[in-house]
């Protein structure tokens, strides 16, 4: 470009005049000889060049009639320019000199950003204007810029440039400053996305911006008004905030931003329903915080339990014995219960005291939490009969509930202690007597849990209405904590772990109590809370009727990462690698990891793509941890921890953690998150529809068990039709919807506004306009070929016209499918209060009886599911 060559001007009179066009050594402007015009005058200042556009687009080709249609399209070009958007309408002897032309001037428009911004950025701290500064000033410059490159990096950087010179001075020029950030902070992960959504621009105009937005991050509701704001936001250079755009860096600083988070923003607050029971929740649990070390020589500090409360633990043990040193730690706990969460604590006392200092320690409790303090009387809550439910989260928000063990019962309440393997949960002695400790289980379940003896299907149905608590094991001398996921697939709302404690089973809680803005409850899933459901987390499917989903996880790239804490290193340097565990119900248990980055220190790149199948979403957990092969001992880098329904598509920023759980400065992964059948995530949404293409002949439709109770089994029979239906409408929604993307030539998991862009680029013919028009039949958008098309085009109408026919039988059938499956789940519902007489009239006992309960229970889950879904 610089050297020059011979391009066309074309202008809207239709004359053509053949100049010899040169881009200046300095890369400011664009000039170009013979011309009229003087020196001055003859000229294109890069600056001013709004966009490049390629082919026959502006109106100057347009309508230049018969002279265009001799242009040769792929030699053609345009650059758009000035604040009235003018064009100057180019075209260069063969396409490889347009491609020149183009990359080129789209290369300036994002590097002169960058080139001016590192300009005045360097001017700041060049107090005298000579174009030099010291060596501290330039890296303190460039760690400010770049916040969380290392000092050291760049001061070598620094060295390497004065040794290649031979310089004698370490002063640092304004150039071999603008060197020294291009080559450090220019992220090529990062670059390559850039490049490819801008067409090789290498900056972002607001409109790149949407689409980038809507097709990639998820975000449907996207304006332009709202790109020009994350434009100001994050664009360091004043030339592309005043010209609207987005370049290298601004576009490097906005995916690390917090808005490109993997976790989801609306689960950093409060997101799910707080009016049910509180044994539909599971509970943020302590256990032992109080003590450091191990659990029989541990030392007492209050900072534990201080953490605790801080990071919403909503239940804490805490051991009482004789004398008067209860009162200041319950001063602790009263002070820190409600600054976090203002959802009721529950204090499990582990008393051993006698009757006289129970009484004591019943006043204390009295002094110390006030009106806080849950009593019957204050707040009466119903705790007899078998139709009881408990409180829920809002009603006794800002109040503590005091849960104490209760006396074995040949004891009659004046004297005697409890022993720490008793499990029960209750109130005993002086202290109920006195009214302030809430009886957990309603009076009509039972008190003890023989977890050994129990199913997983049964330990379910015990949790939705008893509150449940495990912990660790008591005779163990270590603070280890077990894995709490095993627990919660079984309904457990109450699972105990040491929070002092660091690792996987910590940060698996931490991950898990983030999803509902980190208030201490999280719902359970609605299979755990339906009076009538059936879930066993040890069944492949896990949910009846729901396929799996699946996550496509792409690791791109790793940075800033700091050097494991622990010792027995090889060489300084790093050889990172990044493990992937899915946990959840055993179906979905996995773990896949990269290869290793083997001496690629802190910014290793990966570009490595991982798929899971998700049986139970509402169980699953992601956990990424970044390991160091180049460790012999503690290889441990971060980890971070989120729950699936937390995960939000695209390109995301994924912050990592230390082994304490506190954010490591500045460390990241980059990566690509993708879910095909994804149902809903915590948000109000339709349900998505799934890739999976099944003929009809070979689908596995959704069946209904046979109970041997005839009244029950007629009435469940109604519902085959509708299933059978409801498949087939699901079933050709996605299989039509994939083929239409696998015909633009697109993976699954592209977004429909994708394809409709590919497919309008086909449509459009070399003069510019359209073969095909978009008229709406019946309310339904349809295509119209207005042109004779190629086979390969007509194809991918026929493919579009399909699709559409098959969205429409879904939308006009759904609902009355959908209300003939609700009229069967509520004709079989009405036989569940009769249904143990109902089997033993049809001479079924025993074993038998207990099966027929249970495929009674699994027929309505299935109607439940494929209502829902419909």
């Amino acid at each position: 470009m610089q050297g020059g060559c011979e391009l066309k001007k074309i202008r809207p009179n239709s004359r053509v005049y053949c100049r010899f066009y040169t881009l200046d050594p300095d890369l400011s402007c664009l000039r170009w000889e013979p011309s009229k015009k003087d020196g001055d005058r003859a000229r294109l200042d890069v600056s001013s060049i709004r966009e490049v556009r390629t082919g026959k687009s502006t109106e100057t080709f347009l309508h230049n009639g018969p002279l265009s249609e001799h242009l040769a399209e792929e030699a053609a070009f345009s650059i758009i320019h000035g604040d009235e958007y003018q064009s100057l309408d180019l075209v260069a002897l063969s396409a490889d000199v347009a491609n020149i032309w183009v990359t080129g001037l789209r290369y300036l428009l994002g590097s002169k950003m960058r080139s001016e911004w590192l300009e005045a950025e360097f001017a700041k701290v060049d107090e005298d204007g000579y174009g030099i500064v010291s060596e501290d000033v330039a890296v303190s410059t460039i760690c400010k810029l770049y916040p969380g490159i290392k000092e050291a990096k760049v001061r070598l950087r620094f060295k390497e440039i004065q040794r290649s010179k031979e310089k004698l001075t370490s002063h640092v020029t304004r150039e071999e400053f603008q060197e020294a950030f291009c080559e450090l902070c220019t992220r090529p992960d990062v670059y390559f996305l850039l490049v490819q959504l801008s067409k090789d621009r290498e900056c972002l105009d607001p409109q790149d911006l949407r689409l980038f937005l809507e097709t990639e991050q998820g975000l449907s509701l996207a304006t332009t008004e709202g790109c020009w704001e994350l434009l100001r936001r994050y664009e360091p250079s004043a030339q592309g905030r005043e010209r609207g755009l987005l370049g290298l860096d601004g576009f490097a600083r906005y995916l690390q931003s917090p808005e490109c988070q993997l976790l989801d923003p609306e689960h950093l607050g409060v997101c799910q329903d707080m009016n049910m029971p509180l044994s539909h929740y599971y509970i943020s649990t302590s256990y032992r915080s109080y003590l450091l070390d191990d659990q029989v020589h541990g030392r007492a500090d209050l900072g534990g339990l201080i953490k605790a409360l801080q990071s919403g633990c909503r239940c804490l043990e805490l051991g009482v014995t004789d004398g008067p040193d209860g009162e200041p730690l319950l001063g602790v706990v009263n002070k820190y219960a409600f600054l976090t969460s203002q959802y009721p604590l529950l204090v499990y006392l582990c008393q051993r005291c006698s009757p006289v200092q129970q009484r004591t320690m019943a006043q204390h409790l009295k002094k110390v939490f006030g009106s806080r303090l849950y009593t019957p009387e204050a707040l009466p809550v119903s705790l007899g009969g078998r139709a009881t439910t408990l409180p829920s989260p809002e009603q006794l928000k800002g109040r503590v509930l005091l849960v104490g063990k209760k006396l074995p019962p040949d004891q009659d309440g004046s004297d005697g202690d409890v022993s720490e393997e008793d499990e029960e949960i209750g109130g005993g002695g002086p202290l109920e007597e006195l009214g302030v400790v809430l009886v957990v289980p309603p009076p009509s379940q039972p008190r003890k849990l023989p977890s050994n003896k129990l199913s997983p299907e049964d330990l379910v149905m015990f949790t939705k209405r008893t509150l449940t608590r495990v912990r660790p094991s008591s005779v163990r001398l270590d603070s280890s904590n077990p894995n709490p996921q095993g627990y919660w697939k079984g309904g457990v709302q109450l699972v105990a772990l040491n929070q002092q404690t660091p690792g996987a089973m910590l940060d698996l809680h931490r991950g898990r109590f983030s999803q509902n803005g980190g208030c201490g409850y999280i719902l359970r899933p609605a299979v755990m809370r339906d009076e009538v459901s059936y879930f066993s987390a040890h069944t492949q499917g896990c949910v009846p009727g729901v396929p799996p989903q699946t996550l496509r996880i792409k690791v791109i790239s790793a940075h800033n990462l700091p050097k494991p804490q622990g010792s027995g290193a090889k060489g300084e340097v790093i050889d990172p690698y990044v493990v992937l565990e899915l946990h959840g119900v055993p179906a979905d248990c996995a773990e896949q990891r990269t290869r290793t980055a083997a001496q690629n220190q802190d910014d290793p790149l990966f570009d490595e793509t991982f798929e899971f199948q998700v049986n139970m979403p509402e169980l699953a957990l992601l956990r990424f941890v970044v390991l160091d092969d180049d460790y012999i001992g503690d290889d441990f880098i971060g980890q971070y921890s989120v729950a699936f329904e937390c995960l939000q598509p695209g390109y995301r920023n994924v912050p990592l953690l230390g082994l304490a759980g506190d954010p490591l400065p500045h460390t990241s992964l980059f990566v690509h998150v993708a879910v095909t059948n994804r149902r809903g995530g915590g948000k109000a949404q339709r349900r998505g529809l799934s890739v999976r293409r099944v003929g009809r002949r070979g689908r596995e439709y959704v069946t209904l068990r046979h109970t041997g109770i005839k009244a029950v089994d007629e009435t469940f029979k109604a519902a085959a039709s509708p299933l059978k239906e409801a498949t087939d409408l699901r079933e050709d929604a996605q299989s039509t919807t994939a083929s239409f993307k696998e015909q633009c030539g697109l993976p699954a998991v592209a977004k429909l506004k994708q394809c409709i862009q590919s497919l309008a680029t086909r449509l459009q013919s070399p003069e510019g306009t359209m073969g095909a028009a978009m008229v709406l039949k019946d309310g339904y958008p349809c295509l119209e070929a207005l042109v004779s098309l190629s086979e390969p085009t007509r194809k991918l109408l026929a493919a579009y016209d399909t699709m559409i026919a098959a969205q429409k039988q879904l939308i006009e059938n759904a609902d009355c499918v959908q209300e003939r499956i609700a009229q069967v789940q509520r004709e079989g519902m009405e036989f569940h209060e009769d249904l143990s007489r109902l089997g033993e009239k049809e001479g079924l006992k025993g074993r038998k009886l207990i099966k027929a309960v249970e495929s009674f229970t699994w027929n309505i889950t299935v109607l439940k599911v494929i209502e829902r879904k419909t």
